[in-house]
């Protein structure tokens, strides 16, 4: 036992000058762009190997990974600033380069690649219809008027959907800050063990559980997880040893209640990454914050390719997606984010912010 325990705790790790959660994001965003160069061309997210061997795309596990850290990180903020300041940096944090993604994407990139004249595409009730779907409800299977009508997928920004989960996710943090049940450390991990129950039971009785069902369920779970780690930081150690745990879910695929498990081992797995020593390192951290970007424009830009050279293999395509992508997302970050996080600081009356910032995935 004191060998499983012997690790620093988190409250210990988060200490230390640096740490690795920039970087992290930032290789989660890469591996959604990985993840969708398969099935941005073929058409079916099992194409993809990963899917085949545990389950889950390299993507789905890449947007866990965001939903733990998420939930780490947002609930250090909530808990470190307080609700007025929670507020405006959540907002300022993703509505600005949501805003400015789907604007680029409706206007400018459908505008040069529709088949439609100009003014018919811009006249169309279905572009101004995607608009108002991203930016209201996170709409994420919408199609633009003449746009992508040969790809397996028609929609132009296919990720914004887990940005809907996230919203629910800080509104959730919000209220029970409001409440004051996180100074109670007993509200967040019975919230989350009532929701690894729920997950673990369907899974039992409905081993083939609809994906939006397990979908509702298991990334509030996992940012949930995250938010357990943060609040209990003074008493869990980071060792690799809870990743057996992981290690379970992934072997016991298809026996109830392996993918419980497996998102749990996946919330530990990503907080004890971003705080593992050998990563937290200053040369190892981007000097610019290009994981939202890369989530948001990393799709359209595959979509785009694989419209422009349709007989293009998956790997082909790869590459100059994730130079493109890397590419649009530094122009996001200098042009939009970086501009937005200057604008909170002021609106709170402070020059910096100490925080991490994450950024809806």
């Amino acid at each position: 036992m004191s060998g499983v325990l012997s690790g620093p705790t988190i409250a210990e790790a988060l200490a230390r000058p640096h740490n690795a959660f920039s970087s992290l994001r930032l290789a989660l965003a890469l591996m959604v762009v990985v993840s969708h160069a398969f099935s941005v061309v073929s058409g079916h997210v099992p194409d993809e190997p990963l899917a085949r061997t545990t389950g889950f795309s390299l993507g789905e596990h890449a947007v866990n990974g965001f939903f733990a850290v998420s939930g780490f990180l947002v609930t250090m903020s909530y808990d470190r600033r307080g609700w007025r300041d929670y507020v405006i940096a959540r907002s300022l944090r993703i509505g600005p380069g949501l805003v400015a993604a789907t604007l680029a994407v409706s206007l400018l990139l459908g505008g040069a690649l529709t088949r439609l004249p100009l003014a018919e595409y811009y006249a169309s009730p279905e572009l101004w219809r995607f608009v108002r779907g991203t930016l209201l409800s996170f709409k994420s299977n919408a199609s633009l008027p003449g746009l992508f009508e040969a790809n397996p997928f028609r929609s132009p920004l296919g990720t914004v959907w887990t940005l809907k989960y996230e919203t629910i996710c800080y509104a959730g943090v919000l209220a029970i800050g409001l409440l004051g049940l996180l100074r109670r450390r007993w509200a967040v991990p019975a919230l989350t063990a009532a929701l690894a129950l729920s997950l673990g039971l369907l899974e039992a009785v409905r081993p083939e559980m609809s994906k939006g069902t397990e979908t509702a369920l298991r990334l509030p779970l996992i940012f949930a997880a995250g938010a357990c780690l943060y609040l209990w930081r003074d008493s869990i150690r980071l060792t690799p040893w809870p990743l057996l745990v992981l290690a379970a879910g992934l072997l016991l695929q298809g026996h109830a209640p392996a993918r419980t498990l497996l998102f749990l081992g996946e919330s530990y797995a990503a907080i004890w990454l971003g705080l593992l020593p050998a990563l937290a390192r200053p040369a190892l951290d981007p000097p610019a914050d290009l994981s939202y970007g890369v989530y948001l424009y990393g799709w359209p830009i595959q979509q785009s390719l694989h419209a422009l050279w349709p007989t293009a293999s998956a790997l082909a395509l790869l590459v100059p997606a994730l130079l493109l992508a890397g590419l649009v997302a530094a122009a996001s970050w200098y042009a939009v984010e970086k501009p937005a996080l200057r604008l909170k600081a002021r609106a709170l009356g402070r020059r910096t912010l100490g925080t991490i910032e994450p950024a809806g995935p």
